[in-house]
């Protein structure tokens, strides 16, 4: 019976999923088409909105169809009170269940990683601070972005 079972809920876990992205690909196209600056611009209003609230919503119900359900106990911290949010280890897609519960903030990320077809548009829309491994400056440029957004006073996502 559980052969069977996972015969029927693979196909249709992965056609979900497909679609989860696929809506979350056109999210993120939505919010930054015609956006001037491209990443040294924070996104405002609308276009802010719908990622913080139809991005979040939509990796919350892609890990449910994976079969994750998390909980959170206690209370997320806000963009004031932590402007800079760090989840660890970073080694795996667990990251994005972090992300999603915390309101989509901006992540540091491989520069690599925007050119990855699909999911580099929703990469791109969260608006990383992107690092070149091949730049020898980019530690320091890295740290520099970090701080500038952190003391934006809320113009950037939380970090």
């Amino acid at each position: 019976q559980t052969v069977l079972q996972g015969i029927v809920l693979l196909p249709l876990r992965v056609i979900c999923i497909a679609f989860i992205v696929l809506v979350a690909w056109l999210v993120a196209s939505i919010a930054t088409c015609c956006h001037p600056g491209r990443g040294s611009v924070p996104l405002k209003g609308w276009r802010r909105r719908m990622i913080q609230t139809a991005l979040s919503s939509l990796t919350r119900t892609l890990f449910f169809v994976m079969g994750f359900q998390v909980k959170v106990k206690g209370k997320i911290a806000s963009l004031s009170e932590a402007p800079i949010f760090v989840a660890a280890p970073h080694s795996s897609f667990f990251d994005a269940i972090v992300s999603a519960l915390t309101g989509m903030p901006s992540i540091v990320s491989r520069a690599e990683n925007l050119s990855t077809p699909v999911f580099g548009t929703i990469l791109s829309s969260l608006q990383p601070v992107s690092v070149s491994r091949q730049d020898p400056d980019s530690r320091k440029n890295t740290v520099t972005e970090i701080t500038k957004r952190a003391l934006s006073q809320g113009q950037w996502p939380q970090v």
